[in-house]
């Protein structure tokens, strides 16, 4: 037994005067002198407990992170060392091959998702757990959610009463118009969700959290609205086709108390009210998405409503004139919010961040002494204010990294990207 302990210790000295301890983080920090690290997941490979992604290089020069930021949540995890505590680490592999930690059932730090937010996720909710659960939720949340809640309780109930009045009286544009207001209440109960699912913590599957839900509400409402755009231009297309002395004008009420609900909607949402705005994060183009749509409908609403009184005046045409120039008009007021947020889904370099400006970061880490090729570089936005990055550096043998990793983290860190994840190969 002494001989393991010795041989271990031994160990343990000859890693640590190989593998010394990072000096910075995938982010770009860098940890003030004199400040303890955390506690490390395994000294033998300088991987923090908190770091959720657990990145590994081909490479001893890799760095992990010790810090996280503020806004990124952290379980502390607290584990045994004995002799039988290895990692199952393969050399060829550029991740660590780890079977998760299980506690419970649950992967270390993690838990199933639950709208109850208990971590019970195997409890199966029925309907009323999951309404009563999304109410608290709403309660507790901050104000936008209760008005956006208090938005979607109007238009239920005056799509309902549409509804019930168009069958009742035969009215089919009143039917018509009812199921149009369904459709988007559905939508802006999904931008309710999400703002809702988006302030939960990552968990197991979801390991960078659920801010993108925002992102992929306001990508589904700017496709609501284009949509939209597209059968306005076809039904001003039909208008001009049809007779307009058989116009049917009922539909006026129908469009006044419309409009007076979205109204409400854009006060609620002023400070969105603009068509290009720049998004600093995921919750700011969420809001802009439900501004846009309430103010698309206004729109609509005010051009059925401007084309049925030129239609009282004998104004010919007036139905084609006024819904094309609602269909050119939300139109132009959602493009710029598809771009955005489709651009973010798809993946692609930071919008705030110019091509040329990463261009001229390669050149200054492929301009290095000790650096042979900069490759793979790749960048994108997890969500608004969150840019991602990763690169691979070949250097030569021998040559020291830590200078290296200290230099490119800052130079991209000054870019604006916050977590970035470096690969050193020797070649």
């Amino acid at each position: 037994m002494e001989d393991q302990a010795a041989s271990r210790e031994s160990l343990g000295v000859e890693s640590a005067t190989k593998f010394p301890p990072p000096r910075s983080s995938s982010s770009g920090h860098r940890i003030p002198e004199g400040e303890p690290p955390q506690r490390q997941w395994s000294g033998d490979y300088g991987l923090s407990a908190g770091d959720r992604r657990f990145a590994f290089s081909r490479q001893p020069s890799f760095r992990q992170s010790f810090q996280r930021s503020q806004s990124d949540p952290q379980t502390p995890v607290s584990f045994q060392r004995n002799h039988s505590f290895r990692p199952y680490l393969s050399r060829s592999d550029s991740n660590i091959s780890i079977p998760p930690w299980e506690i419970d059932g649950y992967g270390v730090g993690y838990s199933k998702f639950s709208l109850q937010g208990d971590g019970k996720g195997d409890q199966k909710l029925t309907a009323l757990q999951v309404m009563l659960s999304l109410v608290r939720v709403i309660r507790s949340g901050n104000r936008p959610m209760k008005r956006l809640a208090l938005m979607i309780s109007l238009n239920v109930a005056y799509s309902t009463a549409e509804l019930l009045i168009g069958i009742l009286t035969g009215r089919v544009g009143l039917v018509s118009d009812a199921f149009h207001l369904t459709f988007g209440c559905g939508l802006l109960t999904f931008s309710l969700f999400a703002m809702a699912a988006s302030r939960r913590k990552p968990d197991e599957v979801y390991t960078y959290g659920y801010k993108r839900l925002e992102v992929l509400s306001a990508f589904t409402n700017a496709l609501f609205l284009l949509f939209m755009s597209f059968s306005l231009a076809v039904e001003a297309l039909h208008a001009f086709i049809q007779d307009e002395s058989e116009h049917k004008h009922y539909l006026i009420v129908s469009a006044v108390t419309n409009l007076l609900v979205n109204l409400l909607g854009v006060w609620f949402f002023r400070g969105y009210a603009r068509v290009n705005i720049v998004y600093r994060k995921a919750e700011d183009m969420n809001y802009h998405s439900v501004c846009l749509h309430v103010l698309s409908d206004s729109i609509r609403s005010a051009g059925l409503i401007l084309a049925s009184w030129f239609l009282t005046l004998g104004v010919e045409n007036a139905e084609v004139l006024c819904l094309g120039l609602v269909s050119v008009a939300v139109f132009m007021v959602v493009l710029p919010l598809f771009k955005a947020s489709g651009g973010i889904l798809l993946q692609m370099a930071p919008a705030n961040v110019s091509p040329s400006a990463f261009s001229k970061c390669w050149r200054q880490v492929t301009a290095l002494e000790d650096v042979s090729e900069v490759s793979q570089a790749r960048f994108w936005e997890l969500v608004p204010g969150h840019a991602i990055g990763s690169l691979s550096i070949q250097v030569k043998r021998g040559a020291n990294d830590s200078p290296i990793l200290h230099y490119v983290h800052g130079l991209y860190h000054d870019l604006g990207v916050q977590d970035l994840t470096v690969q050193m190969d020797y070649t």
